[in-house]
């Protein structure tokens, strides 16, 4: 039970961002500045990037929308896609939102992209999860379990500071079950074997969600947990605007 556990935590954040809303923040919106589309993780809401520093871009997140029972992850893109009115766009995805990121890459023309504490192909995933979530032990962890926090999780998804261990309890109380569960089935027949065009991967060092065992990111950041685009944001922030200069 305590490895099924685990395994379930390990992927929260793997599937974390889900409640985010589509939605413009207060930045200017001038007609030169360049559109990225930001796709968070289960659980968290677009304030998962509030660290996050991109000047002259105008920032758009994804909205998660109800997903239909049995579909697939490549389904729920071609779905969630029609909120990218922007051609060739720039494109963000954290951690589930990387996965999900990369499936929309798939039906349309992306400039560049960018996934943090993520991964481009199923390879880059423990076995051991595909094993548990094939197998549907996700279905009988209670709620209560997923939407709850301790020292354990605290370490496990690196949140050390207070700001960090707030924003955690919140993005797991907030968790939509239903969603997340879909979302671990979805994950576990997901067979994504093409790595994306025009992408980069930034990766921690001390993630602990998605282990850099079996991710070959373009940049790892020393230290940076499945939680640093929290306390890492200055550093991702450099590397993206980096990158997406023309």
């Amino acid at each position: 039970m305590e490895q099924c556990v685990k395994v379930i935590f390990s992927v929260l954040l793997i599937l974390s961002s889900f409640r985010a809303v589509s939605q413009t923040p207060e930045d200017t919106t001038k007609k030169e500045q360049k559109t990225i589309y930001l796709f968070s993780g289960i659980g968290a809401d677009s304030s998962i990037f509030m660290n996050l520093q991109l000047p002259g871009y105008h920032k758009v997140y994804i909205n998660w929308i109800p997903a239909i029972p049995n579909e697939s992850l490549t389904q729920y893109a071609g779905r969630v896609k029609s909120q990218i009115t922007v051609e060739n766009p720039y494109i963000i995805g954290l951690s589930f939102g990387g996965i999900m990121a990369v499936e929309v890459s798939k039906l349309i023309p992306v400039k560049k992209m960018v996934l943090i504490s993520s991964v481009r192909t199923k390879s880059e995933l423990n076995r051991k999860q595909f094993f548990f979530m094939k197998i549907g032990l996700y279905r009988i962890i209670p709620g209560s379990l997923i939407k709850r926090t301790n020292f354990l999780t605290y370490r496990y998804f690196g949140a050390k500071s207070p700001a960090d261990k707030k924003a955690l309890t919140k993005l797991l109380q907030d968790t939509d079950v239903t969603f997340f569960r879909w979302a671990l089935r979805g994950i576990a027949y997901w067979n994504n074997k093409e790595t994306p065009e025009r992408t980069i991967q930034i990766h921690g060092t001390a993630d602990r969600v998605i282990t850099t065992r079996r991710v070959h990111p373009d940049y790892r950041i020393k230290g940076g947990g499945h939680l640093m685009i929290l306390d890492k944001a200055d550093t991702i922030s450099n590397i993206i605007t980096n990158y997406f200069r023309d």
